[in-house]
Protein backbone atom coordinates (compact mmCIF):
# COMPACT_ATOMS: atom_id res chain seq x y z
CA UNK A 1 0.00 0.00 0.00
CA UNK A 2 1.25 3.28 -1.05
CA UNK A 3 2.54 6.26 1.85
CA UNK A 4 0.06 8.72 1.80
CA UNK A 5 0.95 12.73 0.73
CA UNK A 6 0.79 15.37 3.37
CA UNK A 7 -0.16 18.74 2.02
CA UNK A 8 2.50 21.05 1.90
CA UNK A 9 0.26 23.88 2.51
CA UNK A 10 -0.80 22.53 5.84
CA UNK A 11 2.67 21.39 6.95
CA UNK A 12 3.84 25.28 6.42
CA UNK A 13 0.77 26.95 8.52
CA UNK A 14 0.08 24.01 11.11
CA UNK A 15 2.23 21.78 13.29
CA UNK A 16 0.89 19.60 15.71
CA UNK A 17 1.85 19.06 19.60
CA UNK A 18 2.42 16.18 21.46
CA UNK A 19 -1.03 15.65 23.20
CA UNK A 20 -2.37 16.00 19.42
CA UNK A 21 -3.89 19.79 19.12
CA UNK A 22 -3.14 21.51 16.33
CA UNK A 23 -1.24 25.03 16.66
CA UNK A 24 -1.99 27.62 13.73
CA UNK A 25 -1.29 31.53 13.17
CA UNK A 26 -3.77 33.53 14.37
CA UNK A 27 -6.58 34.92 11.91
CA UNK A 28 -7.64 38.44 11.00
CA UNK A 29 -3.79 40.07 10.96
CA UNK A 30 -3.63 40.24 7.37
CA UNK A 31 -4.85 43.40 6.35
CA UNK A 32 -7.39 46.51 8.15
CA UNK A 33 -5.39 46.74 11.32
CA UNK A 34 -6.51 50.56 11.60
CA UNK A 35 -9.64 49.49 12.21
CA UNK A 36 -9.08 46.57 14.71
CA UNK A 37 -9.10 47.33 18.06
CA UNK A 38 -5.26 47.75 20.15
CA UNK A 39 -6.67 44.86 22.47
CA UNK A 40 -7.23 42.66 19.63
CA UNK A 41 -4.04 43.39 18.05
CA UNK A 42 -2.51 42.07 21.65
CA UNK A 43 -4.32 39.35 21.75
CA UNK A 44 -3.97 38.08 18.28
CA UNK A 45 0.10 38.42 18.59
CA UNK A 46 1.54 34.56 17.87
CA UNK A 47 -0.11 31.57 17.66
CA UNK A 48 -3.43 29.65 18.73
CA UNK A 49 -4.70 26.28 19.27
CA UNK A 50 -7.20 26.15 16.52
CA UNK A 51 -10.96 24.38 16.94
CA UNK A 52 -11.88 20.76 17.36
CA UNK A 53 -13.57 20.99 14.04
CA UNK A 54 -10.81 22.82 12.38
CA UNK A 55 -8.21 20.48 13.88
CA UNK A 56 -10.12 17.42 12.53
CA UNK A 57 -9.39 18.54 9.34
CA UNK A 58 -5.71 19.90 9.31
CA UNK A 59 -5.16 16.30 10.68
CA UNK A 60 -6.63 14.87 7.35
CA UNK A 61 -4.26 16.88 5.69
CA UNK A 62 -1.48 15.57 7.89
CA UNK A 63 -1.86 11.91 8.06
CA UNK A 64 1.96 11.38 9.62
CA UNK A 65 1.65 13.95 12.29
CA UNK A 66 0.27 12.57 14.68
Amino acid sequence: MPKMKTKSSAKKRFKITATGKVIGGQAGKRHGMIKRSKKFIRDARGTTVLSEPDAKIIKGFMPYDR
